[in-house]
């Protein structure tokens, strides 16, 4: 746990934060690198990627607030702190998406061709942002006998959960789990049908999300008291990410060879 990476004086940089600016830069890259398959232009790949982020960043911290509404109720202005962590995935996902849909339209763009090309951006991306939670101390595991446990330092909030404990290192196992899914999106986006990539995004992130959170220890469970929030989420986009990819790959012609 290193939750503090530079300080100078009374100024600090936070690692969450640093390592999100890290995944958003290498997110942006990789959006301009790929964006001739979804036939956007720099200036539209640029404004769709400051779209979503808005977007992302606000729909993550709310349902993150709306989750753990307790730790804010007699601190309004932390609501604001993203660079103390704090921000739930399906939130920024849902509502980066819908932005994205409406940015598309407007600008007459195949929103289908432009998630694919978003689909390695947003696995490196939330590759780098688990690596800062880990640092952050926040999105913590379950205890574990194995010899790769973390201790967490007195007073942390894991610690406080778990005295005593070693934890599972989750957010290393998912971050370690989108570098790889990156390699396979990349790949994917540049030699298969339209839709291909989006649809197993959806598939595999909502499979590994569901079993990432087995492990996880500061989720509540909200369905039958065994689910969490994610799970439930997991439960709705695995089949449909499924559906996708068997409408996607009986119905689409393979067409990668787009011009810029």
């Amino acid at each position: 746990m290193h939750p503090i990476l530079l300080s100078f004086g009374s100024f600090s940089i936070r690692s969450y934060g640093a390592m999100a600016a890290l995944g958003f830069v290498l997110g942006c890259w990789l959006v301009n690198v790929n964006r001739k398959y979804a036939r956007m232009s720099s200036d539209q790949a640029s404004t769709s990627l400051f779209v979503a982020m808005i977007a992302g960043i606000i729909g993550a911290r709310i349902f993150y607030v709306v989750q753990y509404f307790k730790q804010y109720r007699d601190n309004f202005w932390g609501i604001f702190r993203v660079d103390q962590g704090g921000l739930v995935f399906y939130g920024g996902f849902l509502l980066a998406l819908a932005a994205l849909w409406l940015y598309c339209r407007r600008s007459k763009l195949d929103i289908v061709r432009v998630l694919d090309v978003y689909a390695p951006a947003m696995a490196i991306a939330h590759a780098c942002g688990r690596i800062g939670c880990f640092l952050n101390g926040c999105c913590w595991g379950k205890p574990t006998d194995l010899f790769w446990g973390v201790s967490y330092p007195e007073g942390s909030n894991p610690a406080l959960c778990y005295p005593g404990e070693s934890l599972h290192p989750v957010q290393l196992y998912e971050a370690g789990e989108q570098f790889l899914l990156f390699f396979l999106y990349f790949y994917l986006v540049r030699h298969t049908k339209r839709g291909i990539t989006m649809a197993s995004y959806l598939t595999l992130y909502g499979i590994f999300r569901f079993l990432n959170e087995l492990l996880r220890g500061d989720n509540p469970k909200v369905l039958a008291d065994f689910f969490t929030p994610a799970q439930v989420i997991g439960l709705l986009i695995i089949p449909a990410g499924l559906g996708l990819f068997i409408y996607f790959q009986r119905h689409e012609s393979k067409d990668t060879e787009l011009s810029h």
